[in-house]
């Protein structure tokens, strides 16, 4: 089995990377990922699960929506984070669990699943390992359960790769402690596993998901609501 914290990013897993990890990524809104589980019936009542959850960007006001939220990453420093800002809270409904996509599994109280977020994570796996792990989702979630994935995705052909490229690195941050700059895309392109639009998508069809919506940022960064199918 893929040793996923050696592929969890050497950044992700230093304390000091950490402590300013929410200002890098711009605090992204979770409403609309909220609003997307929502649309499909999960509530107060509903298990979730966020799989690379960081620093709890999502799972942290997830828990404040839904019954249950199960915070999974690799890091420890990521972990111990986020259960100082859940403690911060008092969210007795938020569990913190280190694993990864290929080690998590629910427990017997938990499964099957509402809902899985995953947000920036996958694509720490090569593609072999990232179909495995779309598959082990679809078998946590029961029928009907929502994903909703966001990732660094490639929406285009081969041949536009120095153009998207290019466009991507000249609206990079210039200040790597305000936000990702050239060099950060530059290393993520080189060492990390994102993948192209045209073979995430026959993935998850073949997990059995169905995609019900899907938008894209700039041709690189995709945001999928997929229902299990059956």
């Amino acid at each position: 089995m893929l040793d996923e914290l050696a592929y969890a990013g050497t950044e992700h897993l230093d304390e000091g990377f950490i402590a300013g990890f929410d200002r890098k990524q711009g605090h992204p809104d979770p409403d609309e990922d909220i609003a997307a589980f929502a649309a499909h019936g999960l509530g107060s009542a509903s298990v979730v699960a966020d799989l690379g959850t960081g620093t709890g960007q999502f799972a942290i006001p997830a828990a404040r929506r839904f019954g249950r939220v199960i915070a999974v990453d690799v890091s420890p420093a990521m972990l111990t984070a986020l259960r100082a800002k859940a403690d911060r809270e008092g969210l007795a409904n938020l569990t913190a669990v280190r694993a990864g996509f290929l080690g998590f599994s629910p427990g017997a109280a938990d499964a099957p699943l509402d809902g899985v977020f995953t947000r920036n994570a996958l694509h720490q796996l090569p593609d072999f390992w990232k179909a495995v792990a779309l598959q082990r989702i679809a078998d946590m979630l029961r029928p009907g359960g929502v994903l909703r994935l966001r990732d660094l995705v490639y929406d285009f052909a081969p041949a536009e790769a120095e153009e998207i490229f290019a466009g991507w690195f000249a609206a990079a941050a210039t200040d790597p402690a305000a936000g990702y700059t050239a060099a950060d895309y530059a290393e993520h392109i080189r060492t990390e596993y994102s993948t192209f639009r045209w073979l995430l998508e026959p993935m998850l069809a073949a997990a059995g998901f169905e995609v019900t919506d899907v938008s894209y940022e700039r041709r690189l960064y995709g945001a999928y609501t997929c229902v299990k199918v059956g």
